[in-house]
């Protein structure tokens, strides 16, 4: 069977919403709600493709996009490729053109609507930024602090406490304090124990790769509402953290680092390479930074993720 090969766009607004519309009764998964696009014909470029449908479908033209992630699911009845696209400036106002309802809705209210089950991971990478902060370790609590502080102010969403070297007593105090500060501002993930899960119901948990052996097979330790990711480094990691349901993972090392120096790199031939058979949001990590976004973007990573590039320079003492 051929798969077929969507181009769609996540579309976002200047205030931050995103354009969804609901797919007619008579259309193969009628009556759920879908990201705005269509099929790409023989020989046709996805970004014409997509501009094509956008036009028919919505009368608007993109000025601006950007790859999302890529998606490739099974139907009982078909294949499917989805493509997918962040449209972040467009011409034209939008409108139901064949008539199909259409809403604008903040990416919290996306998990309010029914969408045809390959769209979950596009739900997820519609909601998740382009950076993730993960804080250094061997700084004091105040040190940590002063820090979060710094880059929620900055604009940072989605922040990893990693203070490997701390008390456990030590870091749950920390985890707790840094709970309150990102409440409304930012995702908070917390690593240990998965014993601790019941202590901090508003953060995400962020699995080791041990942590991703031992537990894979259980599947998600809590409901989709909460968020889960692992750390990967291998085909057989990231299979796992398929099997396990994760929304998002950090693929590691892309380059040569200082905190894992005997860490031979994948290469960003080999992140494109792995990454296509991975249907969930996906941060590299790994001498990467702000800087390397459009490198990650193209090779199909949600985005980067970093430790030394992401950290408030001014407050790291």
């Amino acid at each position: 069977m051929k798969r077929i090969h969507v181009a769609a766009a996540v579309i976002r607004g200047a205030d931050g919403r995103i354009l969804i519309a609901r797919r007619g009764e008579d259309q193969h998964q009628g009556g759920l709600w879908e990201f705005p696009g269509g099929k790409v014909e023989t020989g046709e470029q996805v970004q014409a493709a997509l501009a094509r449908e956008l036009e028919e479908e919505l009368g608007i033209r993109p000025t601006s996009a950007r790859p999302l992630i890529q998606v490739r699911h099974d139907y009982p009845d078909k294949q499917v490729l989805l493509d997918v696209w962040e449209v972040s400036a467009f011409d034209g106002e939008p409108h139901g053109a064949e008539g199909q309802p259409l809403a604008w809705v903040s990416p919290r209210q996306l998990n309010d609507y029914s969408f045809p089950a390959a769209n979950a991971p596009i739900v997820m990478a519609a909601r998740l930024p382009a950076q993730y902060l993960i804080t250094p370790q061997e700084l004091s609590p105040d040190a940590l602090i002063r820090g979060v502080r710094a880059a929620l102010a900055a604009g940072i969403q989605l922040i990893q406490l990693r203070a490997p070297g701390m008390f456990d007593a030590q870091y749950r105090d920390l985890a707790l304090d840094i709970q309150g500060l990102c409440a409304g501002k930012a995702q908070l993930m917390l690593k240990g124990p998965l014993e601790w899960l019941g202590d901090f119901p508003a953060a995400g948990w962020h699995l080791t790769a041990k942590q991703l052996r031992k537990y894979a097979e259980h599947g998600r330790p809590f409901p989709l509402e909460r968020r889960l990711a692992a750390s990967c480094h291998s085909i057989e990691e990231l299979q796992l953290a398929t099997r396990m349901g994760v929304d998002f993972i950090t693929l590691s090392p892309v380059q040569a680092t200082q905190t894992h120096p005997d860490a031979v790199p994948l290469g960003w031939a080999q992140v494109a390479d792995w990454l296509q058979g991975v249907n969930m949001p996906a941060y590299v990590l790994g001498g990467v930074g702000p800087g390397d976004l459009q490198q990650a973007w193209s090779v199909g990573a949600q985005g980067v993720a970093g430790i030394r590039a992401f950290w408030p320079a001014d407050k790291a003492g």
